[in-house]
């Protein structure tokens, strides 16, 4: 039960700061930023609001944004961000299906524990990748931002952003530490059949093996228990 709690635990917070890192990635509203005087911004009530796809204006009668197209203009800053933010909401498909394909519950053609296990590992690494890149992007488009003008508060999008790299970072070290072999469930690869007629257990590689052996076992029982039957029948006509 434990290894199933912690399992589910670190999946669902890896997914959870995914779709946060996707929702950052989406909007505009990382940094909020004044064209003038801290307190000229605040007595005519106009901000400006920079992400990383559009600046935007910001009072309360208007509300306008304009694109940033020029890709060969814009700063540094911006442009790594969008990819290492790009980057991570692709990464975050692939791992989440290896985590899925991980569970105890999916069972897929000659799967054992050790594929399973691997498959975990992949994907908690993949997902402590994309917290790397979310946290530098948070980290450098703010800092980036107020070396160019003046930053006067963070935006929702830019928490989205910290808070989907924490839980990416949370679920992949939970998934690589706490994932092992869960003991209830049985391996393919320690799995072992008794033959009657042998008496020696021997590691069964397939289960079709397993059944065509048993029913190999079955036809070989009954007819030394005819055998029997028929020597003891001889016997008591010779008596």
């Amino acid at each position: 039960m434990a290894f199933m709690c912690r399992q589910v635990t670190g999946t669902i917070a890896s997914c959870t700061g995914w779709v946060g890192l996707i929702v950052a990635t989406a909007t505009n509203d990382w940094v909020r930023t004044c064209d003038y005087s801290v307190a000229t911004c605040v007595r005519m009530d106009e901000l400006g609001s920079r992400g990383l796809w559009a600046e935007c204006v910001i009072s309360p009668a208007l509300y306008h944004c304009a694109a940033l197209n020029q890709i060969l203009s814009l700063p540094a800053y911006i442009q790594t961000s969008r990819a290492l933010m790009i980057t991570a909401c692709l990464i975050g498909l692939p791992a989440l299906l290896l985590l899925l394909m991980a569970m105890p519950c999916v069972r897929l053609q000659n799967d054992t524990s050790t594929n399973k296990l691997q498959r975990s590992r992949i994907g908690g690494v993949l997902y402590i990748i994309m917290a790397m890149f979310g946290i530098v992007s948070t980290v450098w488009f703010p800092i980036g931002a107020h070396q160019n003008e003046g930053v006067m508060s963070f935006g929702f999008s830019l928490y989205a952003g910290w808070v989907g790299a924490g839980l990416c970072l949370l679920g992949g070290i939970i998934i690589l530490c706490c994932y092992g072999v869960d003991p209830s469930l049985p391996s393919r690869d320690t799995s072992f059949y008794y033959s009657r007629s042998r008496g020696i257990a021997i590691p069964s590689d397939q289960p079709a093996n397993h059944a065509k052996t048993a029913h190999q076992n079955s036809l070989h029982d009954a007819f030394v228990t005819s055998n029997k039957n028929r020597n003891s029948h001889c016997s008591f006509i010779l008596f």
